[in-house]
């Protein structure tokens, strides 16, 4: 989908102190290729940093499908009320609403875009409602990536620059004013993060290995407020012993959890944080898909096929695995940080709109809300006013991946996984990669149990908790209501 070397016409290692770009983008998953999209539609100049390929990339390998009130039972008022069910009281209602009410015109957009939606609206986990539109069974992700990446190409507007590390922001005055790579410095009034979530800092993930919160970490650094990063899904249905996602869509479709008597033990279609603590209480459990028409996920099928696994004889081994970042970087509802010329939208954002767990097939779609928002509000800067100064020395750079070892995610996953407590979190305040550092110290602000996050040592939920814990440099976290 994106060129392997670099922008036409670039010299690569080239520093650029001058705005060529209106906007720079970081990112080249769904929430960066539609925000890129959104801006070169208004006549904007447009640069996309991407440091993989496009398969590279969490929204890839989103599987379910993206939720929208279509169907003539549903609303968006129904959309919104699953929605903050399942976000355990801390979803921003007015995120929500912003959500739910722009979905259907998301969708009609990505209908004209060239994405051929299933005919039949699918159901899945912690929604009343059919409403979940999907390509392919269970290949959305990657069509819907497919069909953007194709219409960014096209775009004359439109630089993209693969396998281009960004490593830090470049700040004056109080404001972002570019972007620190590998390869450069690139100066620009916008820069959009969308560099996606922090799951693979788990040693059991869904996401691809570049999913370690390079942009959290980024935006910290230059001084935006980050929130609710204690706050991470872990996903009830990956296929045991390896990182394949096995879609929410099976279960909406019939698909059994059971266990290794063939009883079931859980409600399939309960939210995924109720489901993914009751089978990790097991250890695993066995997904049992011959009740579903499997002819609908062709290629899901054959994954595990190719994995030794005959889903139409028996049923196939499962676990639960770090799955979705429901925090990230503060934003408004225009994708906007605390920091002026810094935007961010998608998974590395914390707009408040997944509360404490986020409902299924609600992920596409903040990428798609927000990303088009954020592009309409970027386009109104203009950048500094006087000359810049030298962009930070990119000798003195070091990406945060470097210090993600085995080790470490192994200590993430036992200590901030399913279930955590202080102990185990006292002893991730001590990780050598500062993002993790930060986690630990949001989880131990949080003496509760709500959503996603489970404290053995606080296993109740506690209303004077209904908030959002916000981390800025320098200072102890914050407990703040959103509205």
């Amino acid at each position: 989908m994106l060129p392997p070397n670099g922008e036409p016409g670039l010299n690569a290692t080239a520093r650029s102190h001058a705005p060529r770009y209106d906007v720079v983008v970081l990112g080249g998953g769904v929430a960066g290729l539609y925000a890129a999209l959104g801006a070169a539609r208004q006549g904007a100049r447009i640069l996309v940093l991407a440091k993989g390929g496009p398969r590279s990339t969490a929204s890839h390998r989103a599987q379910g499908g993206i939720a929208a009130a279509l169907g003539s039972d549903d609303s968006p008022s129904l959309h919104a009320a699953d929605t903050e069910r399942a976000g355990r009281g801390l979803c921003r209602p007015s995120a929500v609403d912003v959500l739910v009410e722009e979905a259907p015109e998301r969708i009609a957009d990505l209908v004209d875009l060239g994405v051929r939606f299933d005919d039949v609206l699918g159901l899945e986990g912690g929604h009343s409602r059919r409403r979940v539109l999907s390509v392919d069974g269970a290949g959305t992700g990657a069509k819907v990536a497919a069909a953007l990446g194709a219409q960014v190409l096209a775009h004359a507007g439109i630089d993209v620059s693969r396998d281009e590390r960004a490593l830090d922001l470049w700040c004056a005055e109080g404001r972002c004013v570019g972007v620190v790579t590998d390869r450069r410095s690139v100066s620009t009034p916008a820069t959009l993060l969308a560099t996606g979530g922090a799951a693979a800092l788990w040693e059991r993930t869904t996401n691809p290995p570049g999913a370690t919160g390079d942009g959290i970490a980024m935006a910290y650094r230059a001084g935006a407020a980050v929130a609710d990063l204690e706050l991470v899904q872990f996903h009830p249905t990956a296929l045991a012993g390896t990182d394949l996602l096995l879609s929410e869509a099976l279960r909406g479709d019939g698909a059994l959890l059971v266990d290794g008597e063939g009883r079931r033990f859980t409600d399939e279609l309960a939210p995924r944080d109720e489901v993914a603590r009751a089978i990790g209480a097991r250890g695993t459990a066995l997904l049992d898909l011959r009740p579903v028409d499997r002819s609908r996920f062709p290629g899901l099928m054959a994954t595990i096929e190719g994995a030794g696994y005959d889903p139409g004889a028996d049923p196939v081994p499962v676990a639960p695995a770090a799955h979705y970042t429901m925090g990230g970087v503060v934003t408004d509802l225009h994708a906007r940080t605390e920091v002026a010329g810094l935007y961010a939208m998608g998974e590395v954002a914390c707009t408040g709109v997944h509360g404490a767990n986020r409902l299924a097939s609600n992920s596409l779609l903040e990428c798609l809300v927000f990303a088009e928002r954020g592009a309409r509000a970027a386009l109104a800067e203009t950048g500094p006013s006087g000359a810049l100064p030298p962009a930070p020395d990119i000798l003195r750079s070091s990406p945060e991946a470097e210090r993600i070892t085995p080790g470490v995610r192994r200590a993430v996953w036992r200590e901030a996984g399913l279930v955590r407590q202080a102990s185990g979190l006292e002893a991730l305040r001590r990780s050598p990669v500062p993002l993790v550092r930060l986690i630990a110290e949001a989880a131990l602000a949080r003496t509760e149990s709500r959503g996603a996050h489970f404290r053995a040592d606080f296993p109740t939920e506690d209303p004077a908790l209904a908030g959002h814990f916000v981390l800025r440099a320098g200072q102890a976290p914050v407990l703040e209501h959103w509205d």
